[in-house]
């Protein structure tokens, strides 16, 4: 194999032609990459989210591969848009790289963008963005989606009785952050030791499609675990004016150490509240359930401090 080009060698437009064509677009896109805007066909209400991802803060390079951070980039907006109950339906991304990364770089991070979409999310596409330069990667993100008649779910509908419940994984992203940190061993080695920890930090999936399922079973609250499960259940607790009371048993029986499960953050599970008498989706795990009284996280009845990922007060 010949010496690969750098993006600032090829320009902004040579390097879109190497990223473009690794992009497939959703049949509501009427007007997809190369025009000032993309025009999708719209359903009912639009349901619209951003996230931004910063070299230093949010990833490393030595970490992460730009494959990674195109999985990382896609779900994480994904599933903010199934905690709504929606259905994602398109992406637009920005990237700000360093002139000097060879453009395999940027065609990893498209093909990833592309695979992870057609995995969670068959519907929906990446119809447009932005490259630049920039010192530090950065990655920028909004994603679209339509509620499809659903009402929105949001977080202060908890109510007494009902039953606590996650679709996706907890720990193991907050598992493979703290392998990774400690550094003792190369990332090599702990993506053969760990794959699976290291994958749910690096470049994490979810079960995007339990979003509309918990929203057509009644949920009654719901959001994505991004920042630690007590955090993320503060919320709800505080917005509803509940208490969310955790079972230590059901929360150990996801395999990793309880402090990965409870603070670790990055897991991008989606935490809802369902009534009694609804039938949870397949795929979804019955966590705690709901009290009255004051708006707190418990475990076991016991109040848990709460504490998680917040990137101003790390």
């Amino acid at each position: 194999m010949g010496r690969v080009a750098t993006i600032a060698e090829l320009g902004e437009r040579g390097a879109l032609e190497r990223f473009l064509p690794y992009l497939t677009q959703p049949r509501n896109v009427l007007v997809g990459p190369g025009d000032d805007a993309a025009v999708l066909r719209a359903g009912s209400e639009l349901v619209v989210t951003t996230d931004t991802m910063f070299e230093g803060a949010d990833f490393r390079h030595d970490w992460s591969t730009f494959a990674d951070l195109g999985t990382k980039a896609v779900t994480t907006n994904l599933t903010d848009i199934a905690a709504m109950g929606a259905e994602p339906t398109g992406l637009v991304i920005a990237l700000g790289v360093r002139g000097s990364i060879d453009v395999l770089g940027l065609e990893e991070f498209a093909q990833a963008a592309n695979r992870t979409l057609q995995k969670l999310a068959p519907g929906a596409g990446v119809v447009g963005g932005d490259l630049s330069t920039s010192e530090r990667t950065v990655i920028s993100v909004t994603a679209l989606g339509d509620m499809r008649g659903r009402t929105p779910v949001l977080r202060n509908g908890a109510r007494a009785g009902d039953r606590i419940v996650v679709a996706g994984e907890l720990g193991m992203s907050g598992a493979g952050l703290a392998l990774l940190a400690a550094g003792e061993h190369p990332v090599d080695e702990l993506r053969r030791r760990h794959p699976r920890l290291i994958e749910a930090h690096v470049a994490p999936l979810a079960p995007v499609h339990l979003g509309p399922a918990l929203a057509d079973a009644g949920a009654t609250s719901m959001l994505d675990v991004s920042d630690g499960l007590v955090l993320d259940a503060g919320r709800i607790a505080k917005a509803s004016g509940v208490e969310m009371r955790f079972d230590k048993a059901a929360l150990e029986a996801f395999g990793v150490e309880l402090e990965h499960v409870l603070f670790g953050g990055e897991d991008h599970a989606l935490l809802a509240t369902l009534p009694q008498e609804s039938t949870p989706p397949e795929g979804v795990r019955i966590v705690g359930e709901v009290r009255g009284g004051e708006a707190q996280v418990t475990l076991d009845g016991e109040p848990v401090r709460e504490r998680g990922w917040d990137p101003f007060r790390r």
